[in-house]
């Protein structure tokens, strides 16, 4: 059998991983298209990126800003929307501003009213998702939404977000504790979807339609339990390359 080329064997796994999506909606009795597959690109060569796109990619998801940037010089194709999933540092919010389509990873009110000035003065509404902790680990980023009896204390910080004028919020993220099986995250994800639902009874002024979740290892039950984005990165592009030694890593990991 001749050896596939890396376009090739990226077209098969991203055909495979829509297939996998459309199942898992069809399981729970939604559409498949209301899902959106976000191929995450992060920490791969520009020409992985460049075969996801040649497949058929449009949503193309980063971590870091700057390596986003880089990429987008590089990849051109009509119709693109780049997806910044990583933690923000505030002397970064300009650059997602200026560069990206959607923020999944707003986790904390200082950045939101930083992002909103630089929004005002670019003259563009920025949709945002707020990232929400559902898990308690203390390395994950978002706001602390593991204990269910305190989610009352989010509200007046999700209010003062949602009155920004230039910051549509959308709807939430999480990203869930490494689990050994697929199955172990579904308690996350309906966490998560419980705090949607209780977010938008209290704020029916904002648009709370989307929940991303899910990633490489457990995007189908992410689906099941009503993921309308998926992050999914090495399941189509395979491994990273090794980072080097001294790159910084931001709170999270999305793959």
């Amino acid at each position: 059998m001749a050896t596939q080329s890396l376009e090739e064997t990226i077209a098969r796994r991203y055909t495979q991983v829509l297939e996998r999506i459309a199942a898992a909606a069809q399981r729970a009795g939604r559409r498949p298209e209301a899902v959106r597959l976000v191929v995450v690109t992060k920490g791969q060569p520009v020409e992985k990126a460049l075969a996801a796109v040649a497949a058929g990619a449009r949503d193309l998801g980063e971590n870091y800003p700057e390596e986003g940037v880089q990429k987008m010089a590089a990849v051109h194709a009509t119709g693109l929307r780049w997806h910044m999933i990583g933690h923000v540092q505030r002397r970064k919010a300009r650059l997602v501003v200026t560069h990206y389509d959607w923020l999944h990873s707003l986790d904390r009110l200082p950045l939101a009213q930083r992002l909103e000035r630089l929004a005002a003065e670019a003259g563009r509404v920025l949709p945002v998702l707020l990232e929400f902790n559902v898990g308690g680990e203390a390395s994950k980023s978002g706001w602390p939404a593991w204990d269910e009896a305190q989610w009352e204390h989010l509200l007046p910080e999700v209010e003062a977000v949602v009155a920004l004028p230039h910051l549509a919020v959308r709807g939430v993220m999480t990203v869930p504790p490494p689990v050994s099986e697929p199955e172990r995250a579904r308690p996350f994800f309906r966490r998560l979807r419980r705090l949607r639902d209780f977010l938008a009874r209290r704020f029916p002024q904002a648009a709370w339609e989307e929940l991303s979740m899910g990633m490489s290892a457990d995007f189908e039950v992410a689906v099941e339990e009503g993921a309308t984005f998926v992050r999914v990165g090495t399941a189509i592009l395979g491994p990273r390359p090794a980072a080097p030694p001294h790159a910084a890593r931001p709170h999270g990991a999305f793959q």
